[in-house]
């Protein structure tokens, strides 16, 4: 082995070596030190072996979040194998693409979750937990073997699959070394230290929960609470009685945490860090949260799975009004440009297209030649996501390309017809979308989940056009208004536009 390489796995060793005894993962009511978690890696390992897969196979992992998914996950990067995270919501022919396209020979998968297993394929499953022999029970006890393979930081540790939101979701293939530089850069740039104690709810399958945050958690030495499946005022307790001090979620989960009744009654004294991403934060929903937790320093987190997630950081001292809806900018290892369709620069203040250069970037997609010679082109990779930047080089994040809305031959961001909408005290939340439409080309059209306990006819797609014209120019007013019980996500909270466009785009007769 070369005595440079530094692996995924290596980022608990060198923890266990430091701080033995600390605690390093809590999970419902087993709690792991730093020592004891270590060896319940090399032990998951050995068992990964005997499954007859060789260094560089690919391993599934369909399960929620929980102390045998960590373990199986840093279990594969000290075997040399590519560990696959599966949405766990997935079925039928969204489960078997994933399973299929990425090669697996074999699934750590939840026993509940099994079941759905495409048959077809063959593959050699071991359940993660809860079931006789499972990965965890075998990790949990027994010697401490030396596994015999040799592991290079330049080799493949995970397919990092696109959440799909646009696309067929594409596997960025992630080397060690691009995730060990984007713990770094997540470290240095989102203040984490030994003494933090994170809750971690979103999914782990998810890159920004494992990579942005746990991982680079267990670098520095924290004490990880985790936690299955996110519910808001569960959240909200556990936080009190946990004593955390950081905490990651989604904008879909923060919007359902601001709006919950038990948030005012609830001591959160001991928050410090509150982070946000994996999606567009509303502004409105951004300023209630801080007025209503005035101690919380927030911290935007940006990027996409392909740059391992973290490319730019809005911090807590940037946090001012005029720039609340800024991403924020570079972390360390990340270096980015906003361009035109042909690659020149844009001028301060205008749209275009943000492209990186990273040693955090994947090496390309999972079989798809084409699709990776069109994002990684001219020396840069090209996210798909449509910025403006300042001056003073912060990132405003206005769509992804595919979602801006060409309305009578002029261009609409959909979020800011969404943060319009969302000053309206009867909107919980809101998507916006451009519909086919033989006059307009796109119609703004808006999905709206209206506040709970609000008045029956309080809010109406007449009211809420009325609304959206007093805070936006005519051109950006929406041409309808549906109002619905919920809006579709991902399990990471994503909000699946391309849903929406399917369910209300009326065919063509």
């Amino acid at each position: 082995m070369d005595p440079r390489s530094s692996t995924v796995d290596d980022v608990l060793r060198r923890s266990a070596a430091r701080v033995p005894a600390r605690v390093a993962l809590r999970f419902e009511d087993r709690v792991w030190t730093y020592a004891e978690l270590e060896a319940a890696v090399s032990r998951a390992g050995a068992a990964l072996a005997e499954l007859d897969v060789t260094k560089g196979d690919r391993v599934a992992a369909y399960g929620r979040n929980s102390d045998a998914y960590l373990i199986g996950f840093l279990a594969c990067a000290r075997a040399g194998l590519i560990h696959v995270p599966v949405n766990y919501n997935l079925v039928g022919d969204d489960l078997t693409y994933l399973v299929d396209q990425s090669g697996s020979s074999a699934v750590l998968a939840d026993p509940d979750l099994a079941p759905r297993l495409p048959e077809h394929l063959s593959l050699r499953q071991v359940p993660l937990r809860d079931a006789p022999g499972s990965l965890l029970e075998r990790a949990s006890t027994g010697p401490v073997p030396e596994l015999d393979v040799t592991v290079d930081d330049t080799d493949l540790v995970q397919l990092l699959y696109t959440s799909g939101t646009t696309s067929q979701p594409k596997g960025a293939m992630m080397t060690h070394r691009a995730l060990l530089h984007e713990y770094v850069s997540c470290v240095l740039a989102l203040d984490l230290d030994e003494q933090d104690v994170p809750l971690h709810v979103m999914p782990l399958y998810h890159s920004a929960q494992l990579h942005v945050f746990l991982m680079p958690a267990l670098l520095v030495g924290a004490t990880n609470h985790l936690v299955e499946v996110p519910e808001p005022g569960d959240v909200l307790e556990r936080i009190e009685r946990g004593g955390n001090t950081s905490f990651f979620a989604a904008p879909t989960l923060w919007v359902a945490l601001s709006n919950h009744p038990d948030l005012p009654h609830r001591d959160l004294s001991s928050l410090r860090k509150a982070y946000y991403g994996a999606s567009i934060m509303p502004v409105p929903v951004l300023r209630k949260l801080r007025e209503t937790l005035p101690q919380l320093g927030f911290y935007n987190a940006f990027g996409q799975s392909e740059i391992a997630p973290l490319a730019t950081v809005l911090r807590p001292e940037d946090h001012v009004e005029g720039r609340l809806d800024s991403a924020g900018r570079p972390v360390l290892f990340v270096e980015l440009r906003v361009v035109d369709e042909t690659g020149a620069d844009v001028a301060t203040g205008e749209q275009g297209e943000v492209v990186y250069r990273s040693p955090q970037l994947a090496t390309g997609y999972w079989d798809k030649p084409a699709e990776t010679a069109a994002a990684f082109r001219d020396g840069w990779f090209h996210s798909g996501d449509l910025v403006r930047q300042d001056e003073d080089g912060f990132i405003y994040v206005v769509d992804r390309v595919k979602d801006v809305i060409n309305t009578g031959g002029v261009l609409v961001a959909s979020r800011d017809v969404e943060d319009a909408l969302y000053t309206h005290p009867g909107v919980a939340e809101v998507a916006v979308i451009g519909v086919s439409d033989p006059k307009w080309i796109e119609a703004i059209t808006a999905i709206v989940v209206v506040q709970e306990g609000t008045a029956a006819g309080n809010v109406t797609e007449k009211s809420l056009i009325a609304h959206a014209r007093e805070h936006l120019s005519p051109f950006k007013v929406p041409k309808q208004v549906h109002l619905v019980t919920d809006l579709p996500r991902n399990a990471s909270g994503k909000l699946l536009k391309r849903v929406l466009r399917d369910r209300f785009t009326v065919p063509a007769e």
